[in-house]
């Protein structure tokens, strides 16, 4: 394909690479003067639908992005070579070898390079994330790092490349799963079809371990699905620490942000108090259970404490000892009268009220059962968040909140809190029995959970932003 011209613009230098139905080409822009790669999709054999909608993605998405370690987008064309018809997608050309490239050159990193690396690949997805919508790379791995102009003791310059495992937020709704990634690198929300921007902080933590043993992570040990490498590096353990935790294979226990993750980077002890948020309040009852695509929480009944013990009591003695009462005198108007008519009917009219104090009576301690009996159960998943009243003695279904942007939801939490993205998707859950450090550790597990920015807010000062975890 050499010296073949597409587009009579595109003159073709060399192939770079080849994958199933995919080629990287090197090529020089006779318009500019400069060297490009274009990547080409062609129909052949091999060629799945799923390819040409990633493609396509990867295409739009350069097109909105704008920084220097990523890749720009020049042209998107269609082509029809000797193997078949395609689309050619033209990018900036980043002459730089990959990590994946160093590292089977025998190079090494050291544990200041790990650093310089990870802070530089961190800016470039905390970029990535804070796009509206966000944009989850999903496959970073060696292969797609590349390193230039490497000086004395600095790592060089960072690019991350390779988009054709793009997926925005906006791109979830109403789409198929279609699970990408490299084995090894993918965290396991990835492999349900789940992304979130955790899932890239967990393949940056698995290729900076690669770099720091020179192992591949599916040849390193594991533990409850979590990578083992700490015994054969020596690093500082911080570090091991800081890696571990971006590595975490449940996202309620993961790093949850690049922003995050770069705080405890720069300043260990701050990893303390990170993870102190993410950790549930002592003595809480709430449970959480997660499998990648649901987010179950479940907030029990309360307990019944003296106080309310008084109450109901306060509310239904009096209704108790008449009942009782009423039972007693037609037992006594029984055995003292015999059945004559006038005991009969004062018998009747006896068991009549007794029933009726009974309605009233199972109406009073329902009223007071209901102020701690409830428990409330939330099923999170990724189209929707859903709310289930569980009282002994039924279920109270709430309607669905529909939303593909978790940011945008909020719960009314305890009267005068509430976790909210925008005030206009406001909607009550119900949930008035946590405390504050509960509400903030919610927060943060359900941000972990969906990617979105879950904050708290005070709502008698219209949803004024308090501080919480970032």
């Amino acid at each position: 394909m050499a010296s073949k011209i597409l587009k009579e613009r595109y003159v073709i230098q060399k192939q770079l690479s080849k994958n199933a139905g995919r080629h990287t080409l090197l090529a020089r822009d006779l318009h500019t003067q400069e060297l490009v790669a274009i990547k080409l999709l062609i129909f052949g054999e091999d060629f799945h639908w799923d390819s040409l909608k990633l493609f396509e993605r990867e295409a739009q998405t350069l097109q909105l992005l704008s920084h220097a370690a990523i890749p720009r987008y020049l042209d998107y064309f269609d082509v029809d070579t000797l193997t078949g018809k395609g689309f050619a997608l033209v990018q900036s050309y980043i002459p730089a070898k990959s990590l994946e490239e160093w590292l089977k050159s025998g190079r090494t990193f050291s544990e200041a390079e790990i650093k310089q690396l990870a802070k530089a690949l961190l800016e470039i997805l905390r970029y990535l994330h804070s796009q509206q919508p966000q944009v989850i790379h999903r496959d970073i791995k060696p292969s797609n790092i590349l390193l230039a102009n490497r000086s004395g003791n600095s790592v060089g310059d960072v690019y991350l490349v390779d988009f054709g495992s793009v997926q925005t937020l906006a791109a979830r709704k109403g789409s198929t799963i279609t699970v990408v990634g490299t084995y090894g690198y993918m965290p396991p929300e990835q492999f349900g079809g789940r992304n979130v921007p955790a899932s890239d902080i967990y393949s940056l933590g698995a290729t900076l371990i690669y770099l720091a043993t020179g192992r591949h992570p599916a040849e390193l040990s594991q533990g409850n699905l979590q990578i083992q490498f700490e015994s054969i590096v020596n690093l500082n353990p911080d570090l091991i620490d800081w890696l571990k935790w971006m590595t975490q294979p449940s996202l309620n226990r993961r790093l949850a942000s690049a922003g995050e993750a770069l705080k405890a980077l720069k300043n260990p002890r701050q990893q303390t108090d990170i993870l102190a948020i993410r950790q549930k309040p002592f003595g809480s009852r709430i449970e959480l259970k997660e499998d990648g695509e649901n987010l179950e929480i479940l907030i029990p009944r309360e307990r019944l404490t003296f106080l309310r013990a008084c109450v109901m009591l306060v509310f239904t003695l009096p209704c108790l000892e008449l009942v009782l009462g009423h039972f007693i005198l037609s037992i006594i108007v029984v055995i003292q009268g015999g059945l004559q008519f006038l005991n009969l009917f004062v018998m009747l009219f006896s068991f009549i009220t007794l029933a009726l104090e009974g309605i009233g009576f199972a109406i009073l301690w329902i009223i007071a059962n209901t102020l701690y009996l409830r428990a409330t159960k939330i099923n999170i998943d990724r189209n929707q968040i859903s709310v289930t009243h569980l009282w002994p003695w039924y279920k109270c279904q709430v309607d669905p909140i529909l939303n593909e942007n978790f940011s945008e939801w909020s719960m009314y939490i305890r009267h005068s809190m509430a976790i909210s993205g925008q005030e206009k998707y406001y909607k009550s859950l119900g949930i008035d029995r946590l405390t504050p450090p509960e509400i903030e550790w919610l927060a943060n597990e359900i941000s972990a959970f969906s990617g979105g920015k879950i904050t708290v807010v005070s709502a008698d000062n219209k949803y004024v932003k308090i501080p919480t975890a970032k």
